[in-house]
């Protein structure tokens, strides 16, 4: 087994191919190796496709090969009835003598019951292979299950002197950030499920929130407008792609709209990340204004900032939000510096 590791990277570059594909459900590879040649590798394309596993098994025609091959994945082989068969079947139907997994699952319907499954039919597997890399390619998956929320990322851009907003009339229809940074940031938001903005930020910035300078699938759109005061000339409201909207009014649902009731009088953050759960929503890209950035920063519900220092001087307007966090990494894109701060 001296090639476990190097097989398991291989299967991590696979399923990085996964990103903003396959939720709910996790980005999963797959490799097959025998004698120290891949047969076969695959990852989960999209959800609702074949799983990792079953794909990189299909692709061999000639099953004998499988005699004395070692499959790889980076999650632990789903174990139940889905929308598709348990991987763990076809791993045993097979006769595939050795399984390296790089992670248990965290979901409670597999939690473990693969790998005791593949064990109970004499198959060997061997476990935690490169797991600390197979956790952070998975980060959304395990907070939604382990946290029961959505996993949060907060973002935001500030000037170099730290403001996110220039009150100037000949300004504030300015971008702070650079070009690169703005496609960076489309790209974010086709990674993730959700994009959310309070009302401020619709009624000042008029935001499409979808995937315009990327190729990806839209989020869904979410904002928080208590009274219902963002009128339909608005973007947002386009039922373009899916929009959620949380309101104490009631309002019945439109093609592609949901209006969903909240208490304003209790904790509002714990009411939107409940309902996201709910809908397995597993991802969530915070974008702001400073109101609503703070209000997930004040409760510390988050797992990410993302926040882009621009080289520009605004000297005066609204003072960007600040952060308690472990410092990830720093970037440079252009004339912008990103800097990625991760919970503590």
């Amino acid at each position: 087994m001296k090639y476990k590791e190097i097989f398991m990277r291989r299967a991590l570059q696979l399923a990085k191919n996964g990103l903003g594909m396959t939720s709910p459900n996790p980005m999963v590879g797959c490799v097959i190796e025998r004698n120290g040649v891949i047969l076969s590798e695959g990852w989960h394309y999209k959800k609702r496709m074949l799983h990792a596993e079953a794909l990189t098994i299909n692709n061999i025609k000639n099953k004998y090969l499988f005699f004395d091959c070692t499959l790889y994945v980076t999650l632990e082989p789903c174990v139940h009835f889905g929308e598709t068969p348990p991987c763990v079947d076809l791993i045993i139907r097979n006769n595939i003598p050795r399984v390296v997994v790089g992670i248990q699952d965290p979901c409670d319907k597999v939690k473990g019951l693969g790998i005791q499954k593949l064990r109970k039919y004499g198959i060997e597997v061997i476990e935690n292979v490169l797991i600390n890399e197979c956790r952070f390619l998975n980060k959304r998956f395990f907070t939604f299950y382990e946290k029961k929320r959505p996993y949060i990322i907060l973002k935001w851009a500030q000037s170099d002197d730290g403001f996110i907003y220039s009150y100037s009339e000949n300004k504030k229809d300015n971008w702070i950030s650079g070009i690169h940074a703005r496609q960076l940031n489309h790209k974010w938001r086709s990674e993730e499920d959700s994009v959310l903005v309070g009302r401020k930020t619709v009624l000042n910035d008029n935001p499409k929130l979808n995937v315009r300078k990327w190729f990806g699938i839209n989020p869904i759109r979410i904002f928080i407008d208590k009274k219902l005061s963002i009128s339909n000339s608005h973007f947002i409201l386009d039922g373009s792609q899916h929009t959620i909207v949380f309101t104490e009014k009631y309002k019945k649902n439109t093609e592609n709209i949901e209006y969903i009731q909240i208490s304003f009088e209790k904790k509002i953050i714990n009411q939107i990340l409940n309902f996201l759960y709910k809908k397995k929503i597993l991802s969530l890209i915070v974008e702001g204004g400073k109101k609503t950035l703070e209000s997930f920063i004040k409760e510390n519900v988050w797992d990410e900032s993302r926040v882009f220092i621009c080289d520009v001087l605004l000297k005066s307007g609204l003072k960007a939000p600040e952060i308690d966090g472990i410092f990830y990494k720093k970037i440079n894109i252009d004339k912008d510096q990103l800097k990625v701060f991760n919970l503590r």
